[in-house]
């Protein structure tokens, strides 16, 4: 099987997912009400949420620049900036919420050098935007407890601890990264290139001080998005409470890095079954989900329009994969 027949299945197969999951949960909406709450919004906290949600980016983006500060990796910072927001656009159509992340350092580390570092940067960036999200679900949860009848929440965000302590462990602990890493011996490029990656990521040991900031960083980004989507359900006068966004958002945007095309279907679910649990309607849900979105697309054209016009010249168009195992890259 070629990689352009595997490449078009896995493409098809998360665009069923999400068409699956979408057609599910817009069988069970009601549409008129839906329609008629969004004609009612208030256009002026709609966009205040949108500027909210584009000044996030700007915020991820200095994260992304401290870390590759912290790994004494330097770019022209027209660079980094032209290709965390090509990220976002291919967000939109790569696997996962986090397929872009690939991209971007890709993209940046055929044009900068120092791929373990590129790659490394990324990982940990990746890592503290995690972080971030569990913190905040676990401080949500904590002080909207009282507020929330709904104990199964704690499942999700328990989970998600779970799941960032051991990676975390896994990328700090030298011999677990090893054992795994053995899996790629027999691609000898890939396994180095891998190793040599942990040996940038470790360096973070030595500043604590720079990962404490960026998780504060991570945290208070996160927050934020709840308050966005916040705003967004007050637009449409709903009355729900400003922790359960808190408690909920974290665990939505955790749930969008499933495979799907740009998280449709699974974010739309995550809102429709979690604002269930405080009064909030599905179709209400669905419509708060897609205006979110609506925000995301606005973001990624503004990356797809740098793609075209900047870089069209040299556009990223190889496998990720092959470049972190330096195949593709006259550089090595």
């Amino acid at each position: 099987m070629t990689q352009k027949v595997k490449d078009l299945l896995s493409f098809a197969l998360r665009a069923i997912i999400s068409g699956g999951l979408l057609w599910w949960i817009f069988s069970m909406v009601n549409w008129p009400d839906t329609i008629a709450a969004l004609r009612e919004a208030d256009l002026k906290l709609i966009v205040a949420a949108f500027v909210i949600h584009a000044l996030i980016h700007l915020v991820l983006l200095w994260r992304w620049q401290l870390f590759m500060d912290a790994l004494s990796f330097r770019a022209p910072f027209g660079q980094v900036c032209r290709y965390f927001f090509i990220g976002l656009f291919c967000n939109l159509f790569l696997p996962t919420s986090i397929g872009g992340d690939l991209i971007k350092a890709y993209g940046l580390a055929r044009n900068a050098g120092q791929k373990p570092k590129v790659y490394a940067s990324v990982v940990l960036d990746r890592l503290s935007g995690f972080g971030g999200l569990v913190v905040v679900a676990l401080v949500g949860y904590v002080l909207g407890s009282t507020i929330i009848d709904a104990p199964s929440v704690i499942v999700p965000i328990a989970l998600l601890t779970g799941l960032s302590l051991v990676v975390g462990f896994m990328l700090f602990h030298e011999p677990t990264y090893t054992f795994f890493c053995g899996i790629f011996r027999p691609f000898p490029r890939l396994h180095k290139a891998l190793m040599d990656m942990h040996m940038d990521v470790v360096l973070m040991k030595g500043r604590k001080r720079t990962a404490l900031g960026c998780l504060l960083v991570s945290c208070v980004t996160q927050a934020v998005a709840g308050y966005m989507y916040y705003l967004i359900a007050v637009a449409l006068h709903q009355e729900a409470h400003l922790l359960h966004f808190m408690i909920f958002a974290p665990i939505v945007c955790a749930v969008s890095f499933l495979p799907s095309i740009g998280g449709l279907g699974f974010r739309e679910f995550g809102w429709a079954y979690l604002l269930d649990k405080v009064g909030v309607s599905q179709g209400i849900a669905v419509g708060l989900s897609l205006i979110g979105f609506l925000f995301v697309i606005i973001v990624g054209v503004f990356g797809g329009i740098l793609y075209v016009t900047t870089i069209s010249h040299r556009r990223v168009q190889c496998d990720p994969s092959k470049d972190i195992s330096g195949e593709g890259d006259p550089r090595g």
